[in-house]
This record gives structure tokens, C-alpha cells and sequence, in this order.
């Protein structure tokens, strides 16, 4: 049997066997474009499973060397790729500009980070492992665009060249001289590796004299101002003064491009990854540096405690409640994985969770309630009385205690709210109540919430709250 073979068996014990099964086909069988970044959340639509649960076997397979993970810094408006880490722990800068779109973004974990599985060069070897070598169509569809951008399995050739004049392999420290006919458009000289950029803006009359410009690569000038020049010949002469080769590209900026940019289909994002509780349990410690600050615009925080604790370790004893409370947490965690969140950590017999959307955690908070009711009948006896809060907003992931954990005052007002509730009730903010999919499962549970104003300790105003009955 090949080591393949024996990775995908072990794979096979610890992720849904549907869909290990489909990953030892793709790397048996697929083209190696196909083993280049994948995108988790199109394969699991492409093969109909469940999100989830592929999420959770392509780590488990990373975690068993069949994959290498990349977290790749995108461009939000154009969907390339700007920056590439086999770690968060290396992504540190402040800003990050990409030259195509002449704009800068400062990183969140939200859409701009992606997290992609390359087949390992250990289990197969791919073109990609050798990126300096793929063709530069090539180049671009497997390094320079983001798995989010929706590139057509079929045609893919034929549209590009749709919009690209012209590509030119240049290799390290030599010139090349490119003739074209400048088309009365907005035209983009583009080196996908550098990501410096030329913009020529070409207007007004036609002319017959030969226009020329000079174009130096390296990633000391990687933008410049845009040029005017008329419709007619241009002779370009590009420079690499890089150590590596270049692929100077003459875009057309047009309708045929935009088309392309404009496609765009949904990936795992760093901030889904890090609310999952798969990811949490294989990579506790190899997440983020002590001193780094990386910022999610949206995270949903659940906070549980159960009432009346105490009370239980009297009544029954120590070794009994305890037996009970870690029921209780063995339960609580299932539900918080089945939402695609994940527990963040306990505190005495609190729980703190996170998701990736509102609607996931008031989900798992009726899951909860209707537990906790089922473990009390099948015990005949109300022991475990949760209360629960909820709040949705921007916060900031670090490492704490060696583990990965957020600060910030969403997480302050969750587990604020949380402490408003009284036993077996839910209590959420308006950030969470608002938003549509969340209405959508209280309406399917045939729920109304009530409105409950009340003053928190550090909220300066009065906060609408909402008790789920």
C-alpha cells in the first residue's frame, strides 16, 4: 500500500469517511491545478457535503502531512493574492497595498485572509511547487488570484487572452523589448510577482509615431503614476532587476477584465478557521504570537454559566456534580461544533464560544436550552439551569495563556449581557437580534423576543437587550 493510501485510512478514523474518500481520489486523480490552493468550501459544493465537515477532514489531513496550509492576504478588490504564510504568526504588517487597484487595506481576519490546502510535495508533486517555472497564464490562475475568484474550468485560456495584449517572460537580470499597438482604452503593464504596475491612460488622436516607455522590475517602485499616450504604436523596454523571473503583463482594463474580477465564489476565511472547533483542538498552541493584535471586524461571542452550582455540589456531592457539570460541557461543546463555532474556554462551569455569524449562535443557544431541559428530565431533577448571553461586533484575536483567545468590548458586553440572564434564559443584543438569519431560526423555533432595556457595567448608554422566552 502506498503512504497515500495509508494517510487516507488514517484519515478515514478521524473525518467523514464520504469525504476523506474524495480527498484521496483528488490527489490521486486530479490535475495539479486542481491540488493548488484548495478552496474547502468549493469542494465541498462541487461533491455535496457538508461544509463543516469537509472543513474538518482537510485539517485533519493537513494534520497527517497530506496538506500544507497557506494563509493568503487578499486584495478585497481585485481578489489577488498579496502576501503568503504558512502561519498567521507571520502576518504582521499594518497595511498591505495592492498596486493593481492603487489602494491600500489594513488586514482583517474577516475576507481578507484565505486559508488554502496545496497537496504536500512529500505525497505528490504538482507544478505549483515550483511556481518559477508555471507558464504565466498559469501563474496567474493558480498563485496570483485568491481561490475566491470564480476563474471557468473550461475557456479559461480564451478569456484571458481576452484582455491580455501581452505576457513576457523575462528571466532574472536581463531586458526585453515588446512592440504593441496601443487599443484607446485604460491599459495596465502588471508583473504578477512584484505586483509592480504601470497604468497607461490612452486617449485622444491616433498617432503614427512609435511612443516608448521603460519599465523597471524590482520591489522598489512597484506604482507609478499613470501616463498619457495616444492610440498607436508603444515600444515598451522591461528591465528585471529581481532574482527571480518576472511575467510583465499589457492588460486591457476593461469590461472583459472586470467580468473576471466581478466573479467571485465564497472561501474559508481565517476568521471562520479560527472559530472552528476542529481547527482549535489540532492547532492549540500554533495559532497567533503573544504579541500580535490580528482584527476581526464581526465575531459572535456566547457566553454560558450555569445557576445554582454551588448549591448542586452541596446537595449531591463534589464527585457527582462534577460528573454532571463535565456532561454538561461534553454537551454544550457539540452543540458549539455543530454550529461551526467553537469553545473558546471555561471558566469554572462558564462556557465562552464564538461564531462566525449570529445566526449560528443563537442557533446553538436553543440547542442549548433544549439540552440542558433533557438532561434535567431524564434526571428527574432541575440541576442544570443555563443562562446564556449573546453579542455580535468587531474584537481582536491574541494569544493568552497559551491559547488563542479575544479582547475587546464586544467580548466584555457578552459576557455582560450573559450576566443579566436569569436561569434557562437567553438574553441577546440588538447587533444580534437585527441580523435577518438570526431572525430566520427564532422565526422557525416560533420564537419572539421581548424587548428588555438595561443599563451594562462599562456602556456608558442604555443597550437594547432581548429576552428569548
Amino acid at each position: 500500500m502506498s503512504e497515500t493510501a495509508d494517510l487516507i485510512a488514517i484519515l478515514r478514523q478521524s473525518a467523514d469517511e464520504k469525504v476523506a474518500v474524495a480527498i484521496g481520489r483528488l490527489i490521486d486523480e486530479g490535475l495539479d491545478r486542481h491540488l493548488c490552493r484548495i478552496n474547502a468550501l468549493a469542494f465541498a459544493e462541487r461533491n455535496g457535503f457538508d461544509q463543516e465537515k469537509t472543513i474538518a477532514a482537510f485539517l485533519h489531513a493537513a494534520s497527517i502531512g497530506l496538506f500544507d496550509i497557506s494563509w493568503n492576504v487578499l486584495c478585497p478588490g481585485c481578489g489577488g493574492v498579496l502576501d503568503t504564510n504558512t502561519t498567521l504568526k507571520t502576518m504582521r504588517q499594518e497595511e498591505y497595498v495592492c498596486s493593481l487597484c492603487a489602494a491600500g487595506y489594513e488586514p482583517t481576519l474577516d475576507e481578507m485572509v484565505e486559508v488554502t490546502f496545496t497537496v504536500s510535495p512529500r505525497i505528490r508533486r504538482i507544478a505549483a511547487h515550483n511556481p518559477e517555472e508555471l507558464p504565466p497564464l498559469e501563474y496567474f490562475r493558480q498563485v496570483y488570484w485568491s481561490s475566491g475568484v470564480d476563474l471557468p474550468e473550461e475557456g479559461y485560456t480564451s478569456m484571458v487572452e481576452n484582455f491580455i495584449v501581452e505576457t513576457v517572460e523575462l528571466p532574472p537580470g536581463e531586458k526585453a523589448i515588446l512592440s504593441i499597438q496601443l487599443p484607446e482604452e485604460f491599459v495596465v503593464v502588471f508583473e504578477p510577482m512584484t505586483h509592480s504596475v504601470q497604468f497607461l491612460d490612452v486617449k485622444g488622436e491616433p498617432t503614427r509615431e512609435r511612443q516608448a516607455l521603460s519599465v523597471i522590475i524590482d520591489r522598489e517602485h512597484l506604482h507609478n503614476q499613470a501616463l498619457e499616450m495616444h492610440p498607436g504604436p508603444l515600444r515598451v523596454t522591461f528591465e528585471n532587476r529581481t532574482d527571480h523571473r518576472a511575467l510583465p503583463s499589457v492588460f486591457i482594463a476593461g469590461e472583459e477584465l472586470h467580468r473576471i474580477l466581478r466573479k467571485r465564489r465564497p472561501f474559508l476565511t481565517a476568521k471562520r478557521l479560527l472559530t472552528n472547533q476542529t481547527f482549535r483542538d489540532l492547532y492549540r498552541t500554533d495559532i497567533i504570537e503573544i504579541d500580535q493584535r490580528l482584527k476581526i471586524t464581526s465575531l459572535t461571542f456566547l457566553f454560558t454559566d450555569l445557576r445554582g452550582s454551588t448549591e448542586l455540589y452541596e446537595r449531591v456531592g463534589d464527585l457527582a456534580a462534577f460528573d454532571i457539570v463535565r456532561a454538561h460541557f461534553r454537551v454544550l461543546t457539540d452543540i458549539v461544533a455543530a454550529e461551526a463555532g467553537a469553545v473558546v474556554k471555561t471558566i469554572g462551569d462558564a462556557v465562552m464560544a464564538t461564531f462566525p455569524a449570529p445566526d449560528r449562535a443563537v442557533a446553538a443557544a436553543l440547542k442549548m436550552r433544549k439540552a440542558m431541559r433533557d438532561l434535567n428530565a431524564e434526571r428527574g431533577r432541575e440541576d442544570l439551569l443555563l443562562k446564556i448571553g449573546i453579542h455580535e461586533g468587531p474584537c481582536i484575536a491574541v494569544s493568552m495563556n497559551e491559547r488563542q483567545d479575544y479582547f475587546g468590548q464586544t467580548v466584555n458586553i457578552a459576557s455582560r449581557v450573559q450576566g443579566l440572564a436569569t436561569s434557562q434564559s437567553i438574553f441577546a443584543t440588538n447587533a444580534v437580534i437585527s441580523d435577518a438569519r438570526a431572525a430566520e431560526v427564532l422565526d422557525q423555533a416560533k420564537v419572539t423576543p421581548v424587548s428588555k432595556g438595561a443599563m451594562l457595567r462599562g456602556v456608558a448608554s442604555e443597550m437594547p437587550l432581548y429576552a428569548i422566552p
